[in-house]
């Protein structure tokens, strides 16, 4: 079992040093969901929506963040990203969110793309909760990783944490 990295010999918490770490292509693929009422739901389908797109503004908000995740993760190396997306889509039951980010570096981009499902679902809670302050944010994981020395990452089918989520309208958005 590989030890945590994160720490010295005596317990002290400490930041990784990754300079003599191969630099490679790192990709990360996360995802999250937002749990919303079919009320809600409606009213994003239809953009009737008091502060205007949740969507289109939780795809911004994910990209951002996931270009500031050293600032949020305070052991995470800031790294120079090459590529985000971050995708938006309306789901019988909420709000699926999904993001890939790329880098050519010395460590992965797995928290990167965390940080942006994380702050695209928060987007969502923000610009809806006007219309219900229940809704819920569940199911942010990874659901792949590639590169690096510890090799490739995929979820199992079998082991992914899903809910029977039949497809509305689709609301896709990408960007760079």
């Amino acid at each position: 079992m590989p030890k945590l990295s994160h720490y010295g010999r005596r317990g002290e918490v400490k930041m990784v040093d990754v300079s003599a770490k191969q630099i490679t292509k790192r990709t990360a693929l996360a995802q999250g969901f937002v749990t919303m009422k079919p009320r809600v739901l409606a009213a994003v389908r239809r953009l009737k929506n008091p502060k205007g797109n949740p969507l289109e503004v939780a795809r911004i908000a994910g990209i951002a963040a996931a270009k500031r995740t050293a600032e949020w993760i305070p052991l995470c190396h800031p790294l120079p990203l090459t590529h985000i997306d971050v995708t938006a889509r309306l789901c019988e039951n909420g709000v699926e969110l999904r993001s890939t980010v790329i880098a050519t570096a010395q460590t992965g981009v797995e928290m990167e793309a965390l940080v942006a499902v994380t702050a695209a679902a928060l987007t969502v809670y923000d610009m809806c909760k006007a219309l219900d302050k229940g809704m819920e944010i569940t199911d942010i994981c990874l659901l792949e990783k590639t590169g690096g020395k510890s090799g490739d990452f995929r979820r199992e089918a079998q082991s992914q944490k899903t809910r029977p989520r039949k497809r509305a309208s689709v609301s896709r958005s990408r960007a760079q």
